[in-house]
């Protein structure tokens, strides 16, 4: 069965080719860019913050592990531990620069007092780019974000700037997060722009309305994040767990009456997992991967047995019945509560 590009809800194989008889990981092409990644990405924040306490000995395994798994795509941005993850993932694959693509994000700024902003100027992506090469201890990073819009500077001037970096050879790819078709569309107006990061999963499927057909009409790949609902659609998730610093204690899905609804939607995608013969987590990322070929999700994990968890998910079939019962268990209307507190919600770029 051959698989079908591009296209939501389609029947088609999700399998990795073979070779000496292992499962290696399958690669896709980020749009009209060119640039190949494997099919799963490593998302690596939680190795640096938000996500409870992280072990750097077994955040060094789990990236080096990644790697000899056949993950080619890694993510990070200079706002992660305040410049520890882009650290971290640097110091970790420095010998092995030419197996992966390196993907990190600019933009999110700390303010006086604690607070967060954003910054856009030119000047700043400038200075921003030239700190992320030192702490990654690269020449050339392989895909650039802007990870949040700032509204006070146009997009046009922000994309310019960063354009200017892959005429430097200091970027070779850009990339926008969380924005808006219509942002986009103006993005792309300067320079071609290479994948948009936004989040995506069974529990928020918000891009399907207007990012991800924008996304496809221009050629732009598609990078989901929090690709299992930050660990809710794991299953295994207890609101116990959820230790002092854990981000998710602000956001309303994980909060009171809403996190009774949402375990209880939850416990039913585990009967359709279990029905599958997998795990939810890998139900749940076989699920993303059948959005298309254009879309390179990156599950984000410290630890190296969830990351073989989720990576077994590559190898998963599902039918477009399949999908489209999930489609129907997840339908938007039945998640309970927003994916951020109001005051994040107001970074996040969306169409009128």
């Amino acid at each position: 069965m051959a698989r079908t590009h591009g296209r939501i809800g389609t029947e088609r194989i999700i399998a990795t080719p073979t070779v000496d008889g292992e499962q290696q990981m399958r690669e896709v092409t980020l749009g009209s860019s060119g640039l190949r990644v494997s099919a799963l990405g490593l998302g690596c924040m939680g190795m640096s913050q938000a996500y409870g306490v992280a072990d750097r000995a077994e955040s060094e395994r789990t990236l080096l592990r990644a790697l000899d798994s056949g993950i080619t795509f890694f993510d990070t941005a200079d706002v992660y531990g305040m410049g520890h993850n882009e650290e971290l993932v640097g110091q970790t694959l420095k010998a092995h620069r030419s197996r992966y693509v390196l993907a990190t994000k600019f933009g999110i700024v700390r303010t006086e007092g604690g607070g967060r902003g954003v910054n856009g100027r030119p000047d700043y992506v400038r200075a921003a780019c030239d700190a992320s090469l030192k702490r990654l201890g690269v020449e050339t990073i392989d895909l650039y974000y802007l990870h949040r819009l700032d509204p006070a500077t146009p997009i046009e001037d922000t994309v310019g700037a960063m354009a200017e970096l892959v005429t430097a050879g200091k970027v070779r790819h850009l990339g926008l997060s969380e924005v808006s078709a219509a942002t986009l569309r103006r993005a792309c107006a300067v320079h071609p722009i290479a994948a948009v990061q936004s989040e995506y999963s069974l529990w928020t499927r918000d891009p399907e309305a207007s990012v991800l057909p924008a996304c496809r009409a221009l050629g732009v790949g598609f990078v989901p994040f929090s690709p299992l609902g930050r660990a809710m659609l794991t299953g295994v998730l207890a609101a116990t767990e959820l230790t002092q610093g854990d981000m998710r204690l602000g956001m309303p899905r994980f909060q009171g009456d809403n996190l009774t609804r949402n375990q209880a939607l939850v416990a039913v995608f585990g009967e359709r997992a279990a029905r599958k013969g997998c795990k939810p987590s890998q139900l749940a990322l076989a699920w993303v991967l059948a959005q298309g070929d254009d879309v390179a999700p990156i599950p984000g994990t410290k630890r190296v047995s969830y990351l073989d968890e989720n990576n077994a998910a590559a190898q998963l079939t599902l039918s477009a019945s399949e999908v489209a019962e999930l489609n129907a268990l997840f339908a938007p209307t039945r998640i309970a509560g927003e994916r951020y507190a109001p005051e994040a919600m107001r970074s996040v770029d969306g169409d009128e």
